[in-house]
């Protein structure tokens, strides 16, 4: 069985439709995680949402921005750390549908599966197991670590999995030890350059094999929506994540 892994889309319609495209065009991928943040930073929230919600092969959990939004839209308020972006946030919220918020808070925050005796756990990024439950208001999501082995290990060595994917960190993981892989494509909607990533995870055998592609999508089209929806904060969202100063 082979699994596709695709992780912080962040409303990018564009370089979503490229990857589930190339996933579409393999024929032999079984399934697709999408491991949270689907929304935010770019502006097509409910694009993004409605195309991943039409696809029974899709299995998704949230992020933080994910959370964030859905607790402004709820009147359930909005994480401290996060005031920087309050009125980008904002305007995410006003974008998405009722319906839409119906499908974000059915969501779970782990997906879990064993392929083969191989097992696998999806999170969006490491989560004390005593804030599993925990209001996104409280934080639960652990401050984001440099990529090395050994911070992965920190932080994921306890999971009882012997892959763990994740995303948040939008640079591309992939380290393993004795014991465990830990997978990030990298973030598929946000970068400097102008393609979208995703991971191909191969479970068919006992010794499972993880190949990370790089699909090409129009991203000045996807950069001019900002101007034209006249998206808050835009500026500093094209300085840090879109384009080379």
């Amino acid at each position: 069985m082979k699994l596709a892994i695709i992780t912080d889309i962040h409303g990018n319609e564009l370089a979503l439709k490229a990857v589930l495209e190339e996933i579409d065009r393999q024929h032999d991928i079984d399934e697709i995680w999408c491991l949270g943040d689907m929304i935010a930073m770019g502006p097509d929230t409910n694009e993004v949402l409605n195309l991943l919600f039409s696809r029974p092969d899709i299995q998704m959990i949230t992020g933080n921005h994910d959370e964030a939004i859905l607790s402004l839209k709820k009147g359930e308020g909005h994480p401290e750390s996060y005031s920087h972006t309050f009125e980008h946030h904002s305007w995410i919220a006003n974008q998405l549908s009722q319906k839409n918020v119906e499908r974000l808070t059915s969501l779970p925050r782990v997906l879990e599966k064993n392929l083969n005796g191989i097992r696998i756990l999806g999170i969006h990024y490491h989560i004390e197991e005593e804030k599993r439950c925990a209001h996104i208001k409280d934080e639960p999501f652990h401050s984001i670590l440099e990529g090395t082995l050994e911070n992965m290990e920190k932080m994921y060595s306890t999971y009882p999995a012997d892959i763990i994917c994740f995303g948040h960190h939008h640079p591309q993981h992939l380290f393993s030890n004795e014991k465990q892989i830990y997978l990030n494509p990298g973030a598929l909607g946000v970068s400097k350059d102008t393609t979208a990533p995703f991971a191909i995870l191969d479970a068919s055998s006992k010794e499972p094999s993880i190949l990370i592609r790089h699909v090409k999508y129009d991203k000045k089209a996807f950069l001019k929506k900002f101007e034209e929806l006249e998206v808050p904060q835009r500026e500093i969202l094209f300085k840090l994540f879109y384009v080379n100063q």
